[in-house]
């Protein structure tokens, strides 16, 4: 086995940096809010509220919490398993495996802890409301967007029209 280099080390500590972030978070909320309350943070915008959510996003999947851990920790797995194929890939590649494995590994946690995800973070204009999240699942959305960003990207670091990509 390869010792570690260190930009597996930094993808590694970024993973449980959004794995703790998420957790104290979302412990915080479950301990300051009863079950559905908000705290109106700016008004007719953003309040902080106490949501569990069994399903995955905007609530899919909810008759099936048991089938959404497997499936989070099967993909956990797979990340942890091609882990080492990132080494030497593009910094926003690396970030990418380390915001899904860390948001993967919160909303797990969640699921195994107690049976849903708490999600607190509620966006909203006027009556119209963004479904709750919380921090795992924005990791999870930004490494997603790192990856399409990565996929964009020519390994020659040049876009695919040619011009200098960013990195």
């Amino acid at each position: 086995m390869k010792p570690w280099r260190a930009e597996q080390y930094q993808m590694a500590c970024l993973a449980l940096a959004v794995f703790l972030i998420d957790q104290l978070t979302k412990l915080s909320i479950a301990s300051r809010f009863h079950l559905h309350t908000s705290l109106r943070v700016i008004p007719d915008f953003f309040s902080l509220t106490h949501i569990q959510n069994t399903g995955a996003a905007w609530g899919i999947f909810r008759e099936h919490p048991q089938a959404l851990a497997l499936l989070a920790g099967g993909t956990l797995a797979m990340l942890m398993a091609f882990a080492p194929v990132f080494q030497g890939s593009r910094w926003w590649t690396r970030w990418g495996w380390a915001l899904l494995a860390g948001g993967i590994a919160g909303n797990l946690a969640d699921r195994i802890r107690i049976g849903c995800v708490v999600d607190f973070l509620d966006f909203y204009i006027g009556s119209r409301h963004w479904p709750a999240f919380n921090l795992a699942d924005s990791a999870i959305c930004a490494g997603v967007i790192c990856y399409i960003i990565d996929s964009f990207v020519r390994k020659d670091g040049q876009a695919p029209d040619g011009q200098r990509a960013v990195g």
